[in-house]
C-alpha cells in the first residue's frame, strides 16, 4: 500500500487557507442525518465533540472515566503555546512552525506542523471566550513564559493548572452540546474493537465498565483521541488508566502505527522512590524558567549528599556544575526536553547525582528568589512548589528541588494523512492518538496545543469532506454480521483471560515489560540490547498466555479483567516499538542509538537514510509487521544538525 498524505498544494503558508476554501462540505440538514463516535473525552476529544456537535452532528462519546472531567489532560500544568507575538519578542507563526520542526529534530510533516502554528491563535481567542482564566500581567493583557526549545515567550498558562482549566473550559462546551442533545455521553466505558465493514469504520464495540455488558455502537465516521501510550513504560507520568487499546486495535484492524519509538522523557519529573511505586510525577517543564538545573563538580560532594552527610546549600557555587548553562550557553536551562534529560542521566551516569539512588539532579531556585523576591515566584509556581512538598516533606524556597526524567509523552501514533485520517476509510486519529505534529520530539506546552487544535478548528473542516459521501448512508445496523462477529472475538477473549488461571497478576506482567522498555528502549538505546529486548517480550508475551490470573465474573464490574486485555495490547505495542527502534539506526530527538552520537555525544541523525515516517503494518501477532514508509520532503526549512549552543 502506497501511502497518501494528501498534502494540499501550493505555498506552505496558503495550504490550509486553500483547503479550507475548497473542501467539499455537508449541508445542515444532511448533518442531522450523520452519526459520529468519539472516543476519549480529553482536550482533543472533548473539543472535537463539542465541535461537530454544534456543527449538527449527531455525536456519541466514550470515556472510561466517570466523567469526561477526569481525562489526562487535566493533570497538564504548564502552558500552551500560541503564536500571537504578545511580548512582542519576535515570535510569528513561522517561527512557531520553525521551532516546532526543529524541536521534533526535522521528523514532522511540515504541512502538518504549519497548520498547528497558523491556528494556534485562534485556539486562544477561543479559550478566553469559554472562560479560560490565563494569567494576566499588570495591565490586564495575557501574560506568556518561555518554555524549553524556544527563544521567545509564546506560552499561556493558567499558574500550574493549565490542562485542567483548558478542559474545564472544552468539558463546558461538551455539557452544552449534551443537554441540547446533540451529545450522547457513555462514561464508563472503553472500546475493546473497532468495526469494519466493506473496508470502512462504522462503529465499535465497547465494554459497559460497571455492568462488564458488550454494547454495539454504529457511526458514519469514528474518532479516535485516546491520549498516548508511554504507560508501556509502567512507571511513567500518565493517569494509572491511560492505556493503548483503543488505538491498538485500530491497529489490528487496518490503521497502520506511525513511528511508535518515539517517545519523550521528560526531564523535570520526581525521581523514583522505590519498587512499590506505580505511577511517576510530573513537575511543570515551566519551572525550568527560574529554576537553574545543577549538580556537583565532584564526585565525592554527590556522594556526600547521597549518604545525608551533605546537602545543597553545603556546596559552594565555584563547586557547582550547571551543566545545561555549561554545554548549551544560547538556550540554557530551556534546552528540549530529549537534550535536557540525557544530559541529566549522562552525569547521574558519572555518579553525580543527588539522591540515594543517585538518579536525580537539582533544580534550583535560590538566584530567582533573590533576583525576583519570593512572592514573584510564588505568583508563578505556587500551586506546583506545594505539590512538590505535599509529596517529599521539602521546602523548595529554601532547598532545590530533585528532579530526574521520567516517560511523559509519546510523538509515535497512528498514522494520519492531512485531513487526520488513518489507513482505515472513516476512521480518524487525533491529539496523542496520532503521531503528525511533533516528529522525533515535542516541545513543552505543544501537547494542548495540538489536541485543541485538531479538535477545534481542524477535524470539523477535515471530516466534513469524508462525510459528504456518506449523506445517502442509512443510520449503521448494528445487526450486522460484521458487528456480530466483532463482539463474538472480543467475548471470546475475554473466556480465554479467565479460564488461563495462572499465578501471575496483570499488574506483574505490566511491571516486568516496564522494565525491559526502560532498560532497552528508554533514554539510550542501542542494537544489542534492542534486539535481546524483543526477545525478552516475545517470552514475556507467551508467558502472560499461560500464566496470567484473572478472577471474577466477566460479565459484571472486573478492572482486573480490564487490566489484563490493556496490558496484553502493551506487550504487542512493546514489541512494536522496540522493532521500530532497533530498524531506525540514526538517532533523531526522543530516539537516542549509542551507535549513532556526534564527538560531544550529541543525537546524530541520517536524513539520506531514515527521513522518513515509520508506518508499520499488522500482519499477526506472531508474523513480522510490514514496515511503510512516508517520506518527509522540507520545502520550507533546511535539514542541519540541531544545536542549542
Amino acid at each position: 500500500m502506497k501511502l497518501d498524505a494528501k498534502i494540499p498544494s501550493g505555498p506552505i503558508s496558503e495550504k490550509w487557507t486553500k483547503y479550507r476554501s475548497t473542501v467539499r462540505l455537508v449541508s445542515p440538514a444532511n448533518k442531522r442525518k450523520l452519526d459520529i463516535i468519539v472516543v476519549g473525552t480529553g482536550l482533543a476529544g472533548a473539543s472535537a465533540a463539542a465541535s461537530l456537535a454544534e456543527l449538527g452532528y449527531k455525536v456519541k462519546a466514550f470515556c472510561f472515566q466517570d466523567s469526561p472531567r477526569r481525562a489526562h489532560s487535566i493533570a497538564a500544568q504548564g502552558g500552551i503555546n500560541a503564536a500571537k507575538n504578545y511580548q512582542n519578542d519576535g515570535d510569528s507563526t513561522y517561527r512557531l512552525f520553525y521551532d516546532t520542526v526543529k524541536g521534533g529534530d526535522y521528523r514532522a510533516r511540515e504541512a502538518n506542523v504549519y497548520r498547528l502554528a497558523e491556528v494556534s491563535a485562534n485556539i486562544i481567542d477561543q479559550c478566553v471566550a469559554q472562560g479560560v482564566p490565563f494569567a494576566r500581567d499588570y495591565g490586564g493583557l495575557l501574560d506568556n513564559r518561555s518554555f524549553g526549545g524556544t527563544q521567545v515567550s509564546r506560552t499561556f498558562y493558567a499558574r500550574g493548572q493549565t490542562g485542567q482549566q483548558l478542559l474545564l473550559g472544552a468539558y463546558s462546551a461538551l455539557n452544552r452540546q449534551i443537554e441540547k442533545g446533540q451529545v450522547e455521553m457513555f462514561a464508563r466505558h472503553e472500546m475493546v474493537e473497532v468495526v469494519v465493514i466493506d473496508g470502512k469504520a462504522r462503529g465499535i464495540i465497547a465494554r459497559n465498565l460497571v455492568t462488564g455488558e458488550l454494547e454495539r455502537h454504529g457511526a458514519h465516521a469514528v474518532v479516535l483521541a485516546s491520549g498516548g501510550y508511554g504507560n508501556v513504560f509502567y512507571l511513567s507520568t500518565n493517569a494509572m488508566g491511560s492505556n493503548v487499546t483503543a488505538a491498538w486495535k485500530a491497529h489490528k484492524k487496518g490503521a497502520f502505527f506511525g513511528n511508535p519509538c518515539f517517545t519523550q522523557i521528560h526531564p523535570t519529573c520526581l525521581p523514583q522512590s522505590g519498587e512499590y511505586q506505580s505511577k511517576l510525577t510530573l513537575m511543570s517543564e515551566s519551572l525550568r524558567n527560574d529554576g537553574r538545573v545543577w549538580v556537583p563538580k565532584t564526585k565525592a560532594d554527590a556522594e556526600a549528599i547521597q549518604k545525608g552527610t551533605k546537602v545543597a546549600a553545603d556546596i559552594p557555587e565555584d563547586a557547582r556544575d550547571y551543566y545545561l548553562e555549561r554545554k548549551y550557553p544560547a538556550f540554557g536551562n530551556l534546552v528540549p526536553r530529549d537534550v535536557a534529560s540525557r544530559a541529566a542521566k549522562e552525569v547521574c551516569d558519572e555518579g553525580r547525582g543527588v539522591n540515594p539512588t543517585g538518579l536525580a539532579v537539582f533544580l534550583d531556585f535560590r538566584d530567582a528568589i533573590n533576583r525576583l523576591g519570593k512572592d514573584v515566584i510564588s505568583a508563578r509556581y505556587g500551586n506546583l512548589f506545594e505539590m512538590y512538598e505535599k509529596i517529599t516533606g521539602d521546602d523548595p524556597y529554601s532547598t532545590p528541588m530533585k528532579i530526574y526524567p521520567a516517560v511523559h509523552y509519546t510523538m509515535g501514533g497512528l498514522w494520519v494523512d492531512y485531513n487526520l485520517m488513518t489507513t482505515v476509510p472513516g476512521l480518524y486519529a487525533i491529539g496523542e492518538a496520532n503521531f503528525s505534529d511533533h516528529g522525533a520530539n515535542r516541545l513543552g506546552a505543544s501537547a494542548l496545543m495540538q489536541g485543541l487544535a485538531d479538535g477545534y478548528f481542524v477535524l470539523p473542516y477535515t471530516i466534513g469532506d469524508y462525510l459528504a459521501d456518506e449523506i445517502r448512508t442509512a443510520a449503521i445496523d448494528t445487526k450486522h454480521a460484521a458487528f456480530e462477529q466483532a463482539e463474538k472475538d472480543v467475548a471470546e477473549r475475554y473466556k480465554l483471560f479467565t479460564s488461563i488461571n495462572g499465578k501471575q497478576s496483570p499488574e506483574s506482567f505490566h511491571r516486568r515489560l516496564g522494565k525491559i522498555m526502560w532498560e532497552y528502549c528508554g533514554m539510550a538505546r542501542n542494537a544489542e540490547g534492542l534486539t535481546k529486548a524483543i526477545a525478552m517480550i516475545q517470552d514475556l508475551r507467551k508467558e502472560f498466555w499461560s500464566d496470567v490470573r484473572v478472577t471474577g465474573e466477566i460479565n459484571a464490574f472486573n478492572p482486573e479483567l480490564d487490566k489484563a486485555m490493556r496490558v496484553a495490547d502493551f506487550i504487542e505495542l512493546g514489541e512494536l516499538m522496540v522493532r521500530d527502534a532497533l530498524t531506525r539506526n540514526e538517532s533523531c530527538g526522543g530516539h537516542f542509538r549509542e551507535e549513532s552520537q556526534t564527538e560531544e555525544g550529541e543525537a546524530m541523525r541520517n536524513d539520506e537514510d531514515f527521513g522518513f515516517v515509520s508506518a508499520w503494518e499488522f500482519t499477526g501477532v506472531d508474523s513480522e509487521p510490514v514496515l511503510h514508509k512516508e517520506n518527509l520532503e522540507f520545502e520550507v526549512v533546511k535539514l542541519t544538525q540541531r544545536s542549542y549552543k
